[in-house]
């Protein structure tokens, strides 16, 4: 068959301009997806290839008390953004039309939710009247204002509520407002950002604040305290994710489950805690009283034979006036410690054999030129003292008698003197886990003595030319009503996971012994002495014995330590014949009359009694036979936390069928114990009595309310009645005692 030349030429013909125009469609298709779909694609990329190997949170672990209440724990917030230019089109703008592409709403500059008639409007009326709601901080028109600069300004991270983070009762009423609650249901379309949060929160409030430590701000890092020096326990191990879409939906599947952080038992007592707390604010306003002012003050509560430290307060002034926890003073500040470290020189000549308690020694009426330096005993302008042996240079802490008696001995070997201070454990490093925590300064003279004076073994001995932090002096007077064995200071006694112990923390002993037996007696008998008849008086209690020794010293400034104010302090223990606790009470004054005995004695007392009579309570277990049941009081609350308690003590307990989070209430009958379930009535107010703060706040939160907090506990007062109708995003205040 015989083609025509002509047919041939047009069949060539059609052929490039089919596979030419075939060419011009794929680039155009490829400028089209470069080009104008290029935010669609990347956010199909980034949904689809980049959400591999996502960080799944760990839950911080929570910081209990000794006696298992909540110190510290993680609570969720949120932040939510608007990203503008998300699945906006410039056509959909201009002509009001939508397509299945297309977000629900659309912003635009005149009514910012782009769509016809009334009933936009009236949506944009609800979003804002639900923002102004939700977030008080601004009026329904000012947010309306709000949301048009973010259009104008074309925000790909417009934060709504601007500077308020929204708890979760906020943030689920959020969410049902229109367009956030469109974004809700299609969960993963781009356009909004919700940042969940885990947000530290302390119960008890500023109690302990600077020794359980604080968070920076959002990020899951911690800055101080117990939070950053137990932050690889708490912080627990981020599990992994993958996302991918399914049926048009996006889904996490999880690779690698978190590990959340494991809880810290604590040995802080929150009722010694407010207890030391409440007694060092009395006397800074006592001292007001006397125009005088205190600008520090620092308490230290520790249990004599572990070491555990039941409280610990470090107050601060400011200059609004009120006093504040800023800065760990008992654990970070070097200061000369003044005449509670006479206890340590007189121990040291007393174990080194140097000294003997009968030795004697002149006050010199209370003035002495030592070495062209004139020293003064607190009474020298009343005639100071005379003749006094070893044990009334302490009671009367007199600086004459202390260093005439110590200089006698060591002058010529003050390196003897000094290798004491640290061979009974005043010295020693307390290995603290805590950051920026002190170590004692304590000179040792160089072989040359070119940093060493004639005045130096004097003025080292009654407390300066040394610095020592509070807890090492505690510490150290520890050690003494223990006997001699220094133990070191234990802040945390257990690690917990989902209640159960997985680790306890051993009491360390840093010396077995610090000094012979025989110097530690001596030591303890003139120690009670110094309250009963010394100085120390005012610390003493008519109820048990105190141990203990004063301290009052001048605090050095710029230009010495004239104007420099004054560092007053009492150590001590008690009772003295059975030690229990070790207190250390120490307050610096700006200015005005400066005693030891007079203003911190007085912060002990009222420690010391306000936890002896604590202490001092009836053993139930002497009056237990073989036949008798001792049955706990079962406040109200979560029945199946109650009911696991019991379960454990072997005491019987009779319940209703009940889900995971019912509450209830309990009555003894006997020896065993029977539930009341409470009615779920989520529309009026539980009786929240008895209950504790957990399950008060979840009662409350559970039926869209907000709780504010007063006190510690079991809660003693609602502010809405029991049986009162509930209304939405109203604040419940709720008042607990511990009585």
């Amino acid at each position: 068959m015989k083609f025509e030349k002509k047919y041939i030429s047009s069949q060539t013909t059609l052929v490039l301009i089919l596979a030419l125009l075939f060419c011009v469609g794929i680039v155009a298709y490829m400028v089209k997806t470069m080009v104008f779909d290029k935010t669609f694609w990347e956010d199909q990329r980034r949904f689809n290839f980049e959400q591999d190997s996502l960080t799944v949170p760990a839950m911080r672990g929570n910081i209990l008390s000794a006696d298992g209440q909540l110190m510290a724990s993680s609570l969720p917030d949120y932040k939510v953004y608007i990203d503008f230019k998300s699945g906006l089109t410039n056509d959909a703008i201009k002509k009001g039309t939508f397509t299945k592409k297309d977000s629900l709403y659309h912003f635009t500059k005149d009514s910012l939710f782009m769509g016809k008639g009334e009933k936009y409007a009236a949506m944009l009326d609800t979003i804002c009247n639900g923002l102004a709601a939700i977030c008080p901080k601004k009026t329904a028109a000012e947010y309306k204002r709000h949301l048009a600069d973010g259009w104008n300004a074309q925000s790909r991270y417009f934060e709504v509520c601007k500077g308020t983070t929204l708890n979760y009762i906020q943030y689920t009423e959020l969410i049902k407002l229109p367009f956030f609650r469109d974004f809700q249901r299609r969960k993963y379309f781009v356009g909004l950002t919700v940042e969940e949060r885990n947000n530290r929160k302390k119960p008890f409030g500023s109690l302990a604040k600077r020794t359980l430590g604080e968070m920076y701000g959002a990020k899951d890092s911690a800055r101080s305290g117990m939070e950053l020096a137990y932050d690889s326990l708490l912080r627990g191990v981020p599990g992994i994710k993958h996302r991918r879409k399914i049926l048009s939906k996006y889904i996490d599947l999880i690779d690698i489950k978190p590990q959340n952080g494991f809880d810290i038992v604590s040995t802080i007592d929150v009722t010694m805690q407010d207890v030391c707390e409440s007694a060092l604010r009395d006397e800074f306003e006592v001292i007001k009283g006397t125009n005088g002012l205190a600008d520090m003050g620092v308490v230290v509560l520790m249990e004599t034979k572990t070491g555990d430290v039941k409280a610990i307060v470090n107050l601060s002034l400011y200059d609004d006036g009120n006093y504040y926890e800023a800065r760990n003073f008992a654990l970070a500040a070097l200061m000369e410690p003044g005449s509670t470290f006479k206890t340590a020189s007189i121990l040291v000549g007393l174990d080194d054999g140097e000294l003997n308690i009968n030795d004697h020694t002149n006050g010199n009426g209370g003035v002495y030129n030592m070495y062209g330096s004139m020293m003064k005993d607190h009474n020298w302008n009343r005639g100071g003292y005379g003749d006094m042996d070893v044990a009334h240079t302490l009671m009367y802490s007199s600086n004459i008698g202390v260093s005439r008696l110590i200089d006698a001995r060591y002058h010529n070997n003050p390196e003897k003197f000094v290798e004491g201070l640290k061979r009974i454990g005043i010295g020693a490093d307390l290995e603290l886990p805590f950051v920026g925590s002190a170590k004692p300064v304590i000179r040792m003279p160089k072989a040359d003595r070119s940093n060493w004076s004639k005045t130096a073994l004097a003025w080292m001995s009654i407390g300066y030319e040394t610095q020592i932090p509070p807890i090492s002096t505690v510490t150290f007077y520890n050690a003494i009503a223990n006997n001699g064995t220094m133990v070191a200071p234990r802040f945390v006694k257990a690690v917990q996971r989902d209640g159960k112990t997985v680790e306890k923390m051993p009491v360390k002993v840093l010396k077995e012994q610090i000094a012979r037996p025989e110097a530690i007696k001596q030591i303890q008998e003139i120690l009670v002495r110094v309250v009963k008849e010394g100085v120390g008086k005012r610390a003493g209690s008519k109820y048990f014995t105190v141990a203990g020794k004063t301290g009052t010293a001048q605090v050095g400034g710029k230009g010495g330590y004239k104007g420099g104010g004054h560092l007053v302090s009492f150590c001590g223990y008690f009772p003295a014949e059975n030690p229990q606790y070790t207190c250390i009470v120490a307050i610096r004054l700006k200015y005005g009359l400066a005693s030891g005995g007079g203003q911190a004695g007085p912060v002990f007392k009222k420690v010391a009694e306000s936890v002896y009579a604590n202490a001092v309570t009836s053993d139930l277990t002497r009056a237990k036979d073989t036949l008798s049941t001792m049955v706990p009081e079962v406040k109200a609350g979560n029945i199946n936390a109650a009911r696991t308690v019991l379960a454990d003590l072997n005491i019987p307990a009779y319940t209703p069928n009940v889900d995971k989070d019912d509450m209830g209430s309990a009555t003894i009958d006997g020896t065993s114990v029977n539930f009341q379930v409470n009615d779920n009535d989520f529309d009026h107010m539980p009786d929240l009595t008895g209950m504790g703060l957990r399950d008060a706040i979840y009662e409350i939160e559970r039926r869209g309310m907000h709780a504010k907090v007063q006190g510690y506990g079991h809660v003693k007062h609602q502010s809405l009645a029991a049986g009162a109708k509930i209304e939405p995003r109203l604040t419940v205040e709720i008042e607990l005692t511990n009585d």
